[in-house]
């Protein structure tokens, strides 16, 4: 029987979606690790823009990976600097190369880029049932490789002047994946809504099988029943400008970023975050106090998750 939940944050679902696996999922050893699953799951998020997860001490996520990941997708790249944020990834190369990265099929699918063809489908026809994002590449996929795409695909709905969005995951780690995957999902659709001029309806995020693995049992059991978050601001670009934006965010460019905008902080949380494993701790945390909100909160959580400050 399929699991829903609903909520107005991306916590609020974390948190249920959690409770659920603890008390009601089944074991299943896949490639001999085990897991507690469970099979169809759909996770409806009311308000788009709470999409950061932030549940201290139980569950704190890499702001800064988590903004370089969205940025690396939404730009096509499947170039190796993500590694940087995020050395674990480099278990799962061939060759170096992420062969499973979601950048290239999205935005250079043999040619084709899917995400531009949603754009473009939606303003032809706003009730079209064909905005779709295909990620699973059978020819590709089902050839061996370190890395398997989880996620299927993408899908955006017009409705009543609300844009919204459905994923489709063949599997999900509640733990290490879900809080990453919501986080560049919704920014997809929220860049979407800017381009067609529609405000931002629910993201339904379906999973086949969710679950945690059990390295994460024990953490799992100290997440709250429920949790609340505060949304992040708006953040819009035109679409011609979408690859020179990313690009400098990227980079870390902010003078070539709307001042104040959301990129302003995204391009000081990336650069922060290579500062400090670079070894400039200091200048890391004076940049990292740059970023506001939610976003600001996490990150500065986080570095002092991996290097906790020591009183003069």
């Amino acid at each position: 029987m399929t699991a829903m939940f609903s909520a107005s944050s991306a916590a609020g679902l974390f948190t249920a979606a959690n409770s659920h696996i603890l008390r009601h999922g089944r074991l299943a050893g896949p490639r001999g690790m085990v897991t507690r699953e469970i099979l169809g799951a759909q996770l409806r998020l009311t308000d788009p823009r709470r999409r950061l997860i932030h549940l201290p001490p139980a569950r704190m996520l890499n702001a800064a990976f988590a903004v370089a990941e969205a940025m690396w997708i939404i730009s096509g790249s499947d170039e190796p600097w993500i590694f940087e944020f995020n050395r674990t990834l480099e278990r799962y190369a061939d060759g170096g190369v992420l062969r499973g990265a979601y950048g290239p099929r999205m935005r250079r699918w043999h040619g084709v880029d899917q995400l531009d063809r949603s754009r473009l489908q939606l303003h032809s026809d706003p009730d079209s049932r064909r905005a779709v994002v295909q990620l699973f590449d059978p020819a590709r996929d089902l050839s061996g490789g370190s890395d398997i795409p989880c996620t299927l695909g993408y899908r955006f709905f017009l409705r009543d002047g609300r844009l919204n969005m459905h994923t489709t995951m063949r599997s999900n780690d509640l733990w290490l994946g879900l809080p990453y995957d919501i986080f560049t999902a919704t920014l997809i659709q929220e860049l979407m809504a800017g381009w067609l001029g529609v405000e931002l309806g629910d993201y339904v995020h379906s999973v086949d099988s969710l679950h945690l693995y059990a390295e994460h049992f024990e953490q799992a059991t100290l997440v709250p029943a429920e949790a609340e978050a505060q949304p992040m601001a708006p953040i819009s670009t035109p679409w011609p400008r979408l690859d020179a934006i990313l690009a400098a965010t990227i980079s870390g460019d902010v003078q070539a970023l709307p001042a104040g905008s959301l990129w302003v902080d995204f391009a000081n949380t990336m650069s922060c975050y290579r500062a400090f494993r670079a070894g400039d701790r200091d200048g890391g945390r004076a940049t990292a106090a740059q970023v506001g909100g939610p976003l600001g909160q996490s990150l500065r959580a986080w570095l002092e998750h991996l290097t906790p400050v020591v009183p003069a």
